[in-house]
């Protein structure tokens, strides 16, 4: 909270503010970079390479480039895009954030924090006892050919990016003597998607591009309904790679490179597609989902 991202340097203002003397705080450096040995393992092991959660697993996923984006679904879902060697003006509900740097040079990324997205199917299991095990909500939407317009907004600690709604709660709409526990499995993995959509249209908007694939990772991936569905919602596919852990594949890469195991280069070309799933839904089809998702979204803001 006290580093200058654009200068790379602790703030002397905030620090000021805050009574922290900045020759007190250790010196900044890169993400790829030796900060020193350990003789733990045997002889001098170097300690390299330091990143972020979402950080590295950016670069785990070789978003190298600006443009290229990753999410990473989990109990809440985090998609960032590369910007470039420029930080972007975030608008309000994304977060400007350094992607990576080497020596004096870094890269940039628009962050976005969705709070609840595999934790809503966690309530389905554990709040209400619908499903006995997260993988049924997958067999469950894919009982039903579609959501018969029953939408749940996972607003459960409020909602995150894009909107920043600490007010708002969780809110399911268009029920009827008809729905039943498919359709709330269905609802719930639709709102995973419907959020990482809302998130990608605002950085596309920030950034002045459009995204024209999404690189996932996290444990949802697993659920092929899911993903498909992602793709249909954003119309550019959806990429999985082979190797699931990003995070800490990515820490590894920039140790490996600041050690010169590796060059950025051929960490680019390590990279593997498992699955990838292109978009089939038609566009109109797209706009109504969405727009009865906002519609949704719009009676859960402002409760508390």
């Amino acid at each position: 909270m006290l580093f200058d991202i654009r200068r790379l340097a602790w703030d002397a203002e905030l620090c000021g503010l805050l009574g922290v003397d900045p020759e007190r705080l250790p010196a900044p450096c890169p993400s790829a970079h030796v900060f020193g040995t350990t003789t733990e393992f045997g002889g001098e092991v170097p300690v390299a390479g330091v990143a972020g959660d979402q950080q590295a697993a950016l670069f785990g996923q070789a978003c190298h480039r600006a443009g290229m984006a990753k999410n990473t679904y989990g109990t809440g879902s985090f998609v960032l895009l590369h910007t470039g060697s420029e930080p972007p003006q975030a608008p309000d509900g994304l977060l400007t954030t350094v992607a990576c740097s080497f020596g004096d040079d870094a890269a940039y990324a628009l962050e976005a924090s969705i709070f609840v997205t595999g934790a809503a199917v966690q309530w389905l299991r554990d709040g209400l006892g619908i499903i006995d095990e997260a993988g049924e909500a997958e067999s469950l939407a894919a009982s039903l050919e579609g959501n018969d317009g029953v939408y749940f907004v996972p607003a459960l600690t409020g909602l995150g990016s894009p909107h920043w709604d600490p007010y708002a709660r969780g809110t399911i709409v268009g029920l009827t003597r008809g729905s039943g526990r498919a359709h709330l499995a269905r609802a719930a993995l639709e709102a995973i998607a419907y959020q990482t959509a809302d998130a990608v249209r605002a950085q596309e908007a920030a950034a002045g591009a459009r995204l024209e694939l999404l690189r996932a990772d996290g444990g949802a991936t697993v659920n092929r309904w899911l993903m498909q569905f992602q793709a249909d919602v954003l119309g550019v596919p959806v990429s999985v790679p082979e190797i699931a852990e990003t995070t800490a594949l990515g820490a590894a890469y920039l140790a490996g490179i600041a050690t010169g195991v590796w060059t950025g280069e051929r960490v680019a070309r390590m990279w593997r597609e498992a699955d990838r799933y292109e978009p089939r839904m038609e566009a109109g089809r797209r706009q109504a989902l969405l727009a009865d998702w906002r519609r949704a979204v719009e009676r859960s803001r402002g409760w508390a």
